[in-house]
């Protein structure tokens, strides 16, 4: 995480993914196999974006 990190929705998460659907999102979750996020006290999860780029930049290597 940087200083000015910033945090996102599951649906920015989502759009930035080109259109993964919330289903195999959260499926990707349960297997371990989705970034790292967060869960707010109000249950909403979500993603830093430093978190979202380092897991896709994973994607790239192992490619």
């Amino acid at each position: 995480m940087t200083a000015r990190d910033e945090l996102l929705t599951v649906r920015q998460v989502l759009d930035e993914l080109g259109g993964v659907s919330r289903r195999t999102f959260y499926r990707w979750r349960e297997v371990g196999k989705a970034p790292e996020g967060i869960r707010l006290p109000n249950g909403e999860l979500r993603i830093y974006r430093s978190d979202l780029n380092a897991w896709l930049e994973s994607l790239r290597s192992v490619a």
